[in-house]
C-alpha cells in the first residue's frame, strides 16, 4: 500500500501528522493545512493569496472536499512550507 505524509521542512517544527500505516484521508489532510496554518497566524485570505488560489479553495481544502484540485492543494501546501512526500509501505 502506499503511503502519503505531510511534514514541516523546519527543524524547529514537528511532522503536521504521525507516520501511520494506509493512506491520508481528505479530511486528515484538512485538518494538517489548516493547523499549520494556524500555527503560523494565517487567516485563510492570506493563505490564498500566497498560494495564489482562492479562499474558496482554502475552505474547502481544510472542510476536507475529496473533490478538490490537486494542483490547488499542492499550491496551498507548498506556500504553508508543507511537501507532500510519497512512498511504499512494507
Amino acid at each position: 500500500s502506499s503511503d502519503v505524509r505531510v511534514h514541516s521542512t523546519k527543524a524547529t517544527r514537528p511532522g503536521i501528522l504521525p507516520d501511520r500505516e494506509g493512506s491520508m484521508t481528505p479530511g486528515q489532510l484538512g485538518t494538517a493545512i489548516k493547523e499549520a496554518r494556524g500555527r503560523q497566524g494565517l487567516r485563510q485570505d492570506q493563505l490564498a493569496a500566497a498560494a495564489k488560489v482562492g479562499v474558496r479553495c482554502v475552505i474547502e481544502l481544510e472542510a476536507g472536499k475529496p473533490t478538490a484540485q490537486l494542483g490547488k492543494a499542492l499550491d496551498v501546501l507548498q506556500a504553508l512550507g508543507l511537501p507532500l512526500s510519497l512512498g511504499r509501505t512494507p
